[in-house]
């Protein structure tokens, strides 16, 4: 199988991301937050415009390859716990924002990305901390609320690049 050059970037963008989120959740910001809070939403908006852009099977494997490598450094460079539960957690909202995505590309602009992105971070939160924490020293469900709360307000910010990015690129029927 020839390798689809156009998936490179948003694959690496993929991988940066959730591998950087999977460190930075290892460092608290206050007691309601980590700073994995606010890299993580751009998983979405990377799911997004490839879905946008070039459709939904490049959006599952844009996922995948993302998913393998960031498993596999965030392995190295964080807790296995923490590696699991993000690749899981991963997955999981990747492939329910990806069909929630497709399901309304047609409809407003903003509706697609923002409630595929809402309602895959919900999934993600709760798998993820859950997965990640639970039976631990962690106030993991008070982390959860703070990282779901940031997730909800970069849903809403990420719509600007989004909509830029639109403006740039012709859209995949």
């Amino acid at each position: 199988m020839i390798p689809d050059r156009r998936l490179i970037l948003p694959v690496v963008a993929m991988v940066v991301v959730v591998t950087a989120s999977n460190v930075l959740v290892q460092y608290p910001l206050g007691s309601w937050l980590t700073w994995g809070a606010f890299t993580y939403p751009f998983s979405f908006l990377v799911g997004d415009l490839t879905n946008r852009f070039l459709g939904p099977t490049a959006a599952r494997r844009t996922a995948w390859g993302g998913f393998a490598a960031a498993v596999l450094a965030s392995a190295w460079l964080s807790e296995p716990r923490i590696a699991v539960a993000s690749g899981t957690a991963f997955l999981a909202a990747q492939y329910a924002d990806i069909a929630l995505f497709d399901r309304l590309r047609r409809a407003t602009w903003w509706r697609a990305p923002l409630v595929s992105s809402v309602l895959a971070s919900a999934l993600d939160t709760a798998v993820f901390f859950t997965l990640a924490f639970v039976e631990t020293d962690v106030p993991w469900v008070t982390l959860a609320l703070g990282d779901f709360a940031v997730k909800l307000v970069f849903a809403a910010l990420l719509l600007a690049p989004y909509r830029a990015a639109m403006a740039m690129v012709p859209l995949k029927a």
